[in-house]
């Protein structure tokens, strides 16, 4: 087993704390993992990117080449067409649809959900919505890994042991809008093939 994931948005959208939830579940999962974060202005607003490689073999680099990647998991789709070039043919597309409008020329977002339509294999969907939708708004990260967990190839027991031991100094409040998350973009991911 192997997957090479690229994960995009901006700074503040939790593209960090999926990558460390993917880690601890694949490192649970006694599988190898190599991580390479690459923030471009990773305050808030900045665009933010990490490859994670995971494998039940050993790893030798932390980078995924053009063409190469399993799958993009993005928080923001603008986010998600600038990692495409590394997306392999058969790779799997997962983004939030919710622009994150940080630039002055930032571009037509019905021209980007076009683009974004086009991928054989995606899940788009509005993750800041369904996280509204549950009182947790602060969790459309957890509806996004959520949304990928079925192409992640880790059991989804793993990715909930992972929320629990991440987000338990928070507060159980705080692990259970994590886990319902994660569980609701899930479900709209196995709904909407």
């Amino acid at each position: 087993m192997r997957k090479d994931i690229i994960l995009a948005g901006v700074g503040g959208q939790g593209i960090l704390s999926i990558a460390t939830i993917i880690g601890y579940a694949a490192i649970d999962s006694n599988m190898n993992l190599k991580q390479a974060e690459v923030h471009g202005m990773s305050q808030r607003g900045g665009d933010v990117q990490s490859h994670l490689r995971i494998s039940d073999k050993e790893i030798y680099s932390d980078l995924i080449g053009t063409g190469q990647a399993d799958m993009i998991i993005s928080v923001e789709p603008l986010e998600a067409l600038r990692y495409t070039p590394y997306l392999s043919k058969n790779g799997w597309m997962i983004s939030n649809i919710k622009p994150v409008e940080n630039i002055s020329n930032y571009p037509d977002i019905e021209g980007i959900k076009a683009k974004l339509s086009e991928f054989n294999n995606k899940v788009i969907l509005d993750a800041d919505n369904m996280a509204k939708e549950i009182g947790a708004a602060r969790s459309m990260n957890m509806v996004v890994l959520g949304a990928a967990s079925p192409y992640l190839d880790l059991p989804l027991k793993k990715l909930e042991e992972a929320i629990e031991a991440i987000f338990g100094r928070k507060g159980e409040k705080v692990v259970e809008e994590n886990l319902k998350a994660l569980h609701m973009g899930r479900e709209f991911a196995e709904n909407n093939k």
